[in-house]
């Protein structure tokens, strides 16, 4: 087992262990860098995951507090939980659903594209589509993403079938099974998807794709990584030039430990990566690490989301099969025609029973709810993700008011609606409701956004420092040897689930950070 002193500044510390994380940990350990990679949560394995949607919850997920504001349902529905992440190894890619789908070219040009809209700081990417695609397909490649190169789709369950009758009645043309991490065949060791995961959970048997899985045994078995779980990062420091010099951590038995640094990469998500910034301030950066231009914690994004269930007269069984093979791309385009600009997916989504009575409606009861429930075996169901817009408004702050287990002030996430999020949410819900309609359902309902899942922005990409956090590698503006590396850094939402584009962007940013470190430019 590799370790490394606390005292060794050769090393790369990178926070998170997640898809930007475990990613970037794998890739800089495979071309000789020494890494020691920090995570929060503990590590799970094949025996100790479990297969159960609610102690699944509580043994993965981030259950530490935090505060929410703004005019958005999760904050009356879930004000201590705005965001649903999780805190162990391999991050959020131990309970997710696979969908792995590009971002489109007009979406890395949004404010050329959607032009002016008020209320709104819309910015174009400060790297292209054709800059990213030879690292969209390394990471397809890495993470067996079906439907791309010469890997076949997933089979479709009872739900997919529903959703795909139909896109046909509709006329939607681009309804699949949909580009996902989960191996359809043996590849590389792994088993092919046997379709017994508890909703989003990594699986007994490794067919998804994930970092706990995937890349964090792989930079072990090089030798170069040290991974100390349950590592739960305060602060980073630095020195009198500016620069990152090391990390602050309390370590499985709550004493505080820091380890030297050359390189620090934080990617401990959209919420927790602000605010480690900002409780980063000192008298050099009295607002926070890299937040000169005050950008950091702005420009949260989540995407508009929400869901569609329908009933049927016929047994469904959704909840049998892979949770979210079955999406709709016909609606992501850009046509501000619908009312809104941007775009939207249809995905299909099942619910475990527990949590179906959590989400169907927060705080309802009565016959409605109680008959709904009852029909759980004749649902269908649909998960709508939309690209929402970046306001300045919308971030992250410290609640000086309450305080972690270890003295740090929590992050409040403060959220509202752009009138674009709302029309494009009423559009989706239409489409959804005729979609089911169109194939036999006798009733439909809408369900509200859940807690976000989709965690983007606050620590953005821009071509210009007066515009965001870090540059097109994810690289700070102000503090040359700290990088980003997570769906934080991401200038808009775009429509498409996000784990593709952060495993593409850290492989991309390695490279950057390798080369930088030889050339000695950072």
């Amino acid at each position: 087992m590799t370790t490394y002193k606390h005292d060794d500044d050769s090393v790369v510390v990178i926070v998170g262990s997640g898809a930007g994380g475990g990613t970037l940990a794998n890739e800089l350990c495979q071309k000789g860098i020494p890494v020691v990679l920090l995570e929060a949560g503990a590590r799970q394995s094949q025996a100790t995951f479990i297969n159960d949607e609610w102690p699944s919850f509580n043994q993965l997920s981030w259950n530490d507090i935090r505060t929410s504001t703004g005019t958005w349902r999760i904050a009356r529905d879930f004000p201590n939980l705005p965001a649903w992440i999780c805190k162990a190894v391999g991050g959020t890619t131990t309970h997710w659903a696979g969908a792995s789908l590009r971002i489109q070219e007009h979406e890395f040009h949004a404010r050329e594209t959607y032009g002016e809209l008020p209320d709104t700081h819309l910015l174009d990417w400060p790297l292209t589509l054709a800059e990213l695609e030879p690292y969209y397909a390394r990471a397809e490649d890495k993470m067996s993403v079906t439907r791309t190169g010469r890997r076949t789709g997933l089979p479709g369950n009872n739900n997919f079938k529903v959703m795909h009758a139909g896109a046909r009645k509709l006329g939607y043309r681009y309804c699949s099974t949909g580009p996902m991490a989960i191996d359809s065949k043996s590849h590389d060791d792994s088993p092919p998807h046997q379709q017994l995961d508890a909703g989003c959970q990594d699986g007994k048997i490794g067919a998804k794709w994930s970092t706990l899985c995937n890349e964090i045994p792989a930079a072990e078995a090089t030798g170069h990584l040290e991974l100390r779980a349950e590592a739960h990062v305060l602060r980073i420091e630095h020195d009198a030039r500016g620069h990152a010099s090391g990390v602050v951590y309390a370590d499985a038995k709550g004493h505080l430990q820091c380890q030297k640094a050359r390189v620090v990469a934080i990617a401990g998500n959209a919420i927790e990566t602000p605010r480690l910034l900002l409780n980063s301030a000192s008298a050099l950066f009295p607002h926070g690490l890299g937040n000169g231009s005050g950008m950091v914690g702005k420009y949260y994004m989540r995407h508009t989301t929400g869901s569609v269930f329908a009933e049927f007269d016929d047994p469904v069984h959704f909840y049998r099969g892979t949770i979210m093979a079955g999406i709709i791309s016909d609606e992501s385009r850009n046509d501000p025609s619908r009312g809104f600009v941007g775009g939207y997916e249809m995905e299909t989504i099942s619910l475990g029973l527990p949590f179906m009575a959590a989400f169907f409606n927060p705080g309802a009861w009565g016959r409605d709810f109680s008959r709904v429930m009852d029909s759980y075996t004749h649902l269908a169901g649909m998960w709508l993700v939309g690209e929402d817009m970046p306001r300045d408004s919308n971030r992250i702050t410290l609640n000086e008011n309450i305080r972690d287990a270890f003295g740090m002030p929590v992050a409040n996430v403060h959220y509202d609606d752009h009138p674009n999020d709302v029309a494009m949410r009423e559009h989706a819900f239409r489409q959804g409701e005729a979609l089911y309609r169109a194939v036999g359902a006798k009733n439909t309902h809408r369900l509200p956004p859940y807690p976000s899942t989709h965690n983007l922005g606050t620590c953005r990409m821009s071509a210009r420092e007066a515009d965001g956090v870090v540059n097109k590698y994810g690289q700070s503006h102000e503090l040359p040897n700290l990088f980003i590396s997570d769906g934080s850094q991401f200038t808009t939402s775009a429509a498409e689930n996000p784990t593709l584009t952060i495993v593409g962007l850290a492989i991309r940013q390695a490279e950057f950070i390798a080369e930088s470190l030889r050339t000695r430019t950072i």
